[in-house]
């Protein structure tokens, strides 16, 4: 990684302790305590503000990594709501006894895609045995961290099904979260990054150059669930509305697929 590159890194970590928005130290404030994945935020930021009059308030909401939160929570945050980007870290959390299973339910659906600068003449057929090392160049390609952010996981599982990981390893630039990698590519630091379709869409200084087969990767599921410690009332009041019909308008106008039936 270069000198340049490095301290463009620092400033994308500053990103990423904004998207990492400080862990509300108690519910003194009685308002409904969120933590989701940083891939969520302008959805859930939308669907956060029209549950506000059917609640009374708006939830607070912290972003971050799904591996970070489901830590967070594990170490004894308050958080009364968990979503994931991947099944993966909420049955890490509902091994341990850290969720109710009742409440679990497969919410949204999403894509991986292969983003450029805007600016970017990239072009790209993703198939397999492309060769992406060629189009990556002298530069890196950025996605989140691929031993634990789930955009990450999904990354670097469809590079391995495509038969191009080997080629491309090396010139990873990992991210603590999908919006860090982001950032990276929009801000033309990295020539390439792997996002979901949302991220992509949310993010007009970067276009999409391809969009990886679902039959890369595993599918890419977004499950939500009420946490074992959580007792607020307006706990159940949110969950309903975030799997109502007027959040799933809301999220399908960000390109996330709605998995859960409306109520």
């Amino acid at each position: 990684m270069g000198k340049g590159f490095g301290l463009k890194a620092v400033a994308v970590g500053g990103l990423t302790a904004m998207l990492m928005a400080a862990v509300p130290a108690a519910h003194a404030d009685g308002k409904v305590t969120v933590f989701a994945a940083a891939s969520l935020k302008d959805a859930l930021d939308a669907v956060n503000k029209a549950c506000e009059p059917e609640i009374g308030e708006a939830a607070t909401i912290s972003y971050a990594a799904s591996s970070a939160l489901a830590k967070q929570i594990e170490g004894g945050a308050p958080a009364d709501i968990f979503v994931s980007a991947d099944l993966d870290w909420m049955k890490y959390l509902s091994d341990k006894k850290l969720t109710k299973p009742d409440t679990e339910v497969k919410l949204l659906g999403n894509q991986i895609v292969l983003v450029a600068p805007r600016d970017s003449t990239v072009e790209a057929k993703i198939e397999k045995g492309f060769d992406l090392a060629k189009l990556i160049g002298d530069g890196k390609l950025a996605m989140g961290d691929f031993k634990a952010v789930p955009a990450g996981k999904y990354g670097k599982a469809a590079l391995e099904s495509l038969g191009v990981w080997s080629s491309v390893e090396g010139k990873v630039a990992q991210a603590e979260n999908v919006r860090a990698a982001l950032k990276l590519v929009s801000t033309g630091e990295a020539p390439l990054g792997i996002v979901y379709a949302t991220d992509a869409h949310a993010e007009k200084g970067v276009k999409v150059v391809g969009t990886f087969p679902e039959d890369s990767h595993p599918p890419i599921i977004y499950p939500i669930a009420q946490t074992a410690d959580s007792k607020d009332k307006d706990t159940t009041a949110f969950l309903k509305c975030v799997e109502s019909a007027k959040a799933a308008a809301l999220f399908k106008e960000q390109g996330f697929t709605v998995l859960a039936p409306s109520n």
